[in-house]
């Protein structure tokens, strides 16, 4: 069964959303600060986490930006919720390596399929190893490597590179990109497009250049 950690201080936020997912089949475990949650996470690290942004102690960015920084939580996705809709804290959000973002009030079975839809991609199961250049991928275990060296990425970088790769140089539009990495429409901009594709380059160090953008299209692998 798989696990996932609430971080809320609002109660009934936190009593909507875990009982749903419990309704879905998944266990809920649940934290009210920042504190706790990052607590909990490296004690037994959840399958996914859905992270409050307003927290009364750490904020729910500085949690995101803690968890990368440990082994046991670096590749746990991240959903943060916010009520608060200015466009900055969304890019920001991505910036700390989250993977979605909701607005509150939100539809918890939207929420849920949300959390469905991460966790499917997190384990999909392909065994084929793939390269590009320098690059190569496992997507079965989820790792990436340029050249010897492990590249840390977060689940939508993944699966960004994953699909830029198996178009093994066919260019890929940014409406096909957002619809096969978030796998839902009206959520994903071209704005997070960008800012997933400018981290990625960023890992991916001198093989970076490799992710080209074709003007007025999309992206592809060089």
């Amino acid at each position: 069964m798989e696990r996932v950690l609430i971080v809320d201080d609002d109660p009934d936020i936190l009593r909507l959303v875990s009982y749903n997912l419990t309704q879905a089949g998944f266990e809920v475990v649940t934290a009210e600060n920042g504190r706790t949650a990052v607590y909990v996470v490296q004690s037994q690290p959840p399958d996914l986490i859905i992270l409050d942004v307003m927290l009364p102690d750490v904020s729910g960015m500085e949690v995101c930006r803690t968890l990368p920084c440990h082994d046991a939580s670096r590749k746990i996705p991240i959903i943060m919720l916010s009520g608060r809709s200015e466009q900055i804290d969304r890019v920001v959000g991505f910036e700390l390596c989250a993977d979605d973002y909701v607005m509150k009030p939100f539809s918890p079975r939207e929420l849920v399929l949300r959390v469905k839809s991460i966790l499917r991609r997190t384990h999909v199961d392909r065994t084929e190893m793939l390269r590009y250049g320098n690059i190569q991928i496992y997507p079965e275990r989820r790792q990436c490597f340029v050249g010897k060296e492990p590249v840390a990425l977060t689940v939508k970088e993944f699966d960004l590179l994953h699909e830029l790769m198996r178009a093994r140089g066919n260019v890929l539009t940014r409406e096909n990109l957002m619809d096969r990495v978030w796998g839902y429409h009206g959520e994903a901009t071209s704005r997070t497009l960008d800012t997933h594709v400018r981290r990625l380059r960023e890992k991916l160090g001198s093989e970076g250049n490799r992710v080209e953008t074709v003007r007025g299209i999309g992206y592809r692998m060089e």
